[in-house]
């Protein structure tokens, strides 16, 4: 018994152990995120998710910073690298969280960086693959305020370009910063979102 016991103390304190580095690390990682050092979050993200091979969440923030640092670059071979390694690590994250509501929205955002790159080559594939994961999203999470406020700007983007109203969607937006109100989530978890819906929701007041 006394051997079990020590085991089961070892066990514990070895997690505690692991937890406490992931912890540690991933609050690093966010403070650098914060600082602008971008470059420095994204590698730390990159040794956390080597350290935990089974949580979606270290490639998921690899891939995000990637694609946020692509959008406004104007050669297309850095634009290319940086979505090709984004790509890479959500594959790796949906492998681990297959049908992830926050994943599959990252994956538009990645196919929305390519059409802003250039919409004549790459908006024709890529635009109605957004549509369709932006509505599969939304079945599988329609009180997930990040799913919410995505799908309803890409509408409203998608009514900019064919010159339609975007009021239709903007009850959306509103209900988005409604959910954000009320979201409790688990630590390291998305949860972004909420200043991006009140920018938005002021382009409805304009129009």
């Amino acid at each position: 018994m006394k051997k079990i016991a020590l085991l089961i103390i070892v066990l514990i304190s070895t997690n505690i152990v692991a937890q406490s580095k992931y912890e540690k690390g991933m609050t690093k990682a966010f403070e650098l995120w914060g600082q602008q050092k971008t470059n420095e979050a994204c590698q730390l993200f990159e040794r956390i998710t080597k350290a935990e091979p089974e949580n979606w969440l270290p490639p998921y923030y690899v891939a995000t910073l990637e694609i946020l640092g692509s959008f406004g670059i104007k050669d297309e071979a850095k634009l290319n690298s940086k979505l090709t390694k984004a790509q890479e690590f959500l594959d790796l994250a949906k492998s681990l969280s297959p049908n992830n509501p926050e994943i599959m929205i990252n994956q538009a955002l990645l196919n929305t960086a390519y059409i802003a790159f250039d919409g004549q080559k790459y908006g024709m594939t890529l635009s109605g693959k957004n549509s369709m994961i932006y509505t599969e999203a939304l079945k599988i999470a329609p009180k997930n305020p990040r799913v919410v406020l995505g799908k309803a700007e890409w509408d409203m983007g998608a009514a900019k370009y064919f010159n339609q109203p975007i009021e239709p969607f903007c009850k959306d937006v509103k209900k988005s910063i409604e959910l954000f109100e009320i979201e409790e989530l688990p630590k390291f978890y998305p949860k972004y979102g909420k200043d991006r819906a009140k920018e938005v929701l002021k382009q409805c007041k304009k129009s």
